[in-house]
């Protein structure tokens, strides 16, 4: 998924554990490598499943 979004997989794995923000641009490229849209990406999770 990393290689799809163009980005490094250190940083992907930085970001799933919430040690760093992520800036517009690379939350546009994490959705088209997932076949998503931003905003899906950005809902909240419901609660009892984060």
């Amino acid at each position: 998924m990393a290689a799809r979004a163009g980005l490094h997989r250190t940083y992907i794995s930085s970001v799933e554990r919430a040690q760093r923000n992520v800036s517009l641009q690379n939350i546009f490229q994490i959705a088209a490598a997932l076949g998503t849209t931003p905003a899906e990406l950005l809902k909240p999770v419901p609660k009892g499943l984060g």
